[in-house]
């Protein structure tokens, strides 16, 4: 590293899929984020730690898994401004501070500007957060504030009421230069653009989209054709139908959820339009910093909380430990990684490895136990397989993954998914209770607790530390 410690660009999009990205040879066109890998490490087998958004994004903070923090699903969880967090380290390392767009770590429905004091208590001296496009029709943000100053708040509220969770695409009726991403993007560039500030800076931008509704603005909602989109994963076959059940089955059966191809291809048209937009905001925040002078020293780090299924196995959202759902981007570009090439690895990460990556990155320490793993000898090719595994959790179920087995265990135990990776990397044929699986499945239920028990609760006082889904919406 420089004498000077590097600014540092953490950048976040809400249910952005890994391989949508045509660096990683998906469909949408996305030139700033491939030029990013261009420059980075691209992981192509990075896990979220839990496929739905608060619980994910409490864990990518916290550094420890849902049954740690006490998030396991999207209720009015409150995460503790005192809570032992990784982005506090940067205000102690002498960052100047900022974050724009979503957190979704202290609910989702409220008054957010009278809730800023949370922010800052989370480690962010300049804050202007927004939360996501559904819970945006009963929540007061700068941005909505600034809709019902330009007319469009009430046509908005009425276009997700009537949009529901439907799987069909059509643009928003807001306009383009006031689109919640292009409202988050516009943030970061104008702080970027007017920081004069003589510390380094730590920015994050954190956009709501591409999550659904699918309401990409014109004119992106029409820059891909529907019928050149790769089709979804058909629904997996169970070759022993009397296997256990979990909670993806009772997903699977709800009927606004469920897509077909005909559906599954305009969305996907959609939710590319919505990633090349994000991408061209992406672009402009590091023009700003190239126009500043600072892109040579500046570290880049690109992930989501979770993937987007798009009509895979039949149905969409998350929710669920599937591939699309699962498999999040996580791209870092440091000043040292420059002019090596574009370096892909497949080493298992997780989200939470983002955190404890940027810490080491700017010369911190996190001085608290946490899960979280620094990636920086995967970058520099000192430690390129710092995991064997990653686990995933949701609803008091869990997923393990490693080279060669997805396996997945409901709350009683019982495996009810099984995937041999290696043979079936799609995911169609589901192993659990198959004839002559009886002792791979011993095996990996062994594995899996093994796995738990090293990543065990910390301490019993684990809720009063991060937070309570029972917590107050209002501050």
């Amino acid at each position: 590293m420089s004498a000077k410690r590097p600014n540092i660009l953490f950048i976040m999009a809400d249910q952005f899929r890994a391989d949508i990205m045509s660096c990683a040879g998906g469909p949408a066109h996305t030139p700033n984020l491939d030029a990013i890998a261009q420059e980075g490490i691209r992981f192509t087998q990075c896990a979220t730690v839990a496929p739905l958004c608060i619980p994910a994004r409490v864990s990518l903070f916290a550094g420890k898994y849902p049954h740690t923090t006490g998030a396991w699903d999207n209720a009015s969880f409150v995460l503790s401004p005192h809570a032992n967090i990784w982005s506090k380290s940067f205000r102690e390392l002498g960052y100047a501070t900022s974050l724009f767009g979503k957190t979704h770590l202290h609910g989702s429905k409220c008054d957010f500007i009278a809730r800023e004091s949370y922010l800052h208590g989370y480690g962010f001296d300049t804050v202007d957060e927004i939360t996501g496009p559904h819970a945006s029709c009963e929540s007061r943000t700068y941005m909505t504030d600034m809709w019902k100053e330009h007319g469009h708040f009430d046509a908005f509220v009425e276009d997700m009421h009537k949009r529901g969770k439907t799987p069909k695409a059509y643009p928003s009726p807001v306009p383009l230069e006031d689109f919640y991403d292009v409202y988050v993007g516009n943030c970061g560039v104008n702080y970027l653009k007017n920081y004069d500030g003589d510390k380094p800076w730590f920015c994050h931008v954190s956009f709501g989209g591409p999550h659904e509704p699918w309401d990409t603005p014109e004119p992106y909602n029409k820059l891909y054709d529907p019928e050149k989109m790769p089709l979804p994963d058909p629904r997996m076959q169970d070759v022993n139908p009397d296997r256990p059940r979990g909670v993806t089955d009772n997903l699977m059966e709800k009927k606004k959820i469920q897509c077909n191809v005909e559906q599954a291809k305009e969305i996907r048209a959609d939710y590319c339009g919505a990633c090349t937009l994000i991408d061209e905001m992406i672009g402009r925040i590091i023009d700003t910093i190239k126009a500043r002078g600072e892109w040579d020293n500046t570290i880049v780090l690109f992930t989501s909380d979770h993937g987007e299924l798009n009509g895979d196995q039949g149905f969409v959202n998350k929710r669920n430990f599937f591939h699309g759902a699962l498999n999040v981007p996580m791209i870092i570009r440091t000043p040292e990684t420059v002019g090596k090439g574009g370096m892909v690895t497949d080493a298992p990460v997780n989200l939470i490895d983002a955190g404890p990556t940027l810490v080491d990155l700017a010369g911190g320490v996190i001085d608290y136990p946490q899960f979280g793993l620094s990636l920086r000898g995967v970058i520099d090719g000192t430690n390129p397989r710092p995991r064997d595994y990653v686990l995933s959790e949701l609803s008091g179920e869990v997923m393990y993954c490693d080279d060669e087995w997805k396996v997945v265990l409901n709350k009683n135990g019982e495996i009810y998914l099984l995937f041999d990776m290696k043979n079936d990397p799609h995911e169609q044929k589901n192993l659990a209770a198959a004839p002559g699986m009886e002792e791979i499945s011993k095996q990996l239920i062994c594995k899996v607790m093994q796995a738990v028990a090293v990543n065990r609760c910390l301490k019993p006082s684990v809720i009063q530390e991060y937070g309570s889904p029972d917590a107050p919406v209002d501050a």
